[in-house]
């Protein structure tokens, strides 16, 4: 087998294929969440926080005389969390539902004619 057709082989596998559809979409929610964080919850929670220190958005806030801007590393901590509680919900919602598959997967079979015959037989022989 040629090194193409192994690479070929690797690139179509079910593996490949998925990671990387979840890589596209972990970057569009990336986004997403980074408007949510940036345009809804900082400033609806952190306003008040913020006008006391006389400061307009997070990206403001840095260590007095150095080029330390800890506003932003709190707004990645902020996109973080909830990303992280986005994939938490979504794992468990997932979960659930294989669970509701394998319950409904474990319901017995009928049994076949020939198991009917033979648990005829055997009743008879009992009797």
């Amino acid at each position: 087998m040629g090194v193409l057709s192994e690479f070929k082989a690797f690139a179509v596998k079910g593996n490949v294929v998925d990671l990387a559809i979840g890589v596209v979409i972990g970057a569009a929610f990336s986004g997403i969440v980074k408007s949510l964080v940036d345009d809804i919850i900082t400033p609806a929670i952190l306003t008040p926080a913020l006008k006391a220190a006389h400061i307009a958005d997070l990206s403001q806030l840095v260590v007095p005389g150095t080029a330390i801007k800890y506003g932003n590393f709190l707004s990645q901590i902020i996109s973080f969390i909830f990303v992280a509680f986005a994939l938490f919900l979504m794992i468990k919602g997932i979960n659930k539902m294989k669970k509701k598959e394998e319950a409904a997967a474990v319901v017995d079979p009928e049994p076949s004619t020939t198991e009917k015959l033979l648990m005829e037989i055997r009743d008879s022989l009992k009797k």
